[in-house]
């Protein structure tokens, strides 16, 4: 199935009932072992680790947590991109970032409470190539800024609760 036939099968499930695009992802997390944690994505069968290099009282055997944020943030804007090429009808051959985090550990471990536990400032760099005009590939990224999912995570509050159980 195309990405255009999926924007198009989507649209009419919407149209039925607004419902049947309303979707919930959900993962669980258990530790293992020093810093290593087992991610499980529900529904999808899907498994991974999560760990810290040594300097961090890991093992070094997986991405850390914000390497696999940043790692969503760009994954996202590279499928964001194709199927906005796709619905607009915008010719595109390729699709690479690379996405930056500035972040400092100071926040993390609390030594300076004046310094957020998260990135400082994120940089996403991307490198379009295709047969249409440079205008073309600018209202592209307009509407990939305005609709990628993850990049909305990184640029707005989401309403987060934690419960202990």
């Amino acid at each position: 199935m195309s990405l255009t036939d999926v924007i198009e099968a989507t649209r009419a499930a919407a149209s039925v009932d607004p419902k049947n695009v309303a979707v919930q992802f959900s993962v669980d997390h258990e530790h293992v072992a020093g810093t290593a944690t087992v991610v499980d994505v529900k529904v999808r069968d899907h498994q991974f680790t999560v760990d810290e290099p040594g300097a961090l009282g890991g093992t070094d055997k997986a991405a850390n947590p914000v390497e696999y944020a940043l790692a969503s943030l760009g994954s996202c804007q590279v499928i964001t991109y194709r199927f906005w090429a796709a619905k607009l009808g915008i010719p595109l051959d390729t699709v690479k970032v690379t996405v930056s985090g500035d972040l400092d550990l100071h926040g993390f471990f609390g030594f300076d409470e004046a310094v957020r536990p998260g990135f400082a400032g994120v940089q996403v760099q991307v490198e379009l190539s295709g047969p249409a005009d440079p205008a073309k590939y600018e209202e592209l990224k307009q509407q990939v800024d305005e609709h990628c999912p993850v990049l909305d995570l990184f640029r707005n509050p989401t309403p987060t609760s934690t419960t202990l159980v």
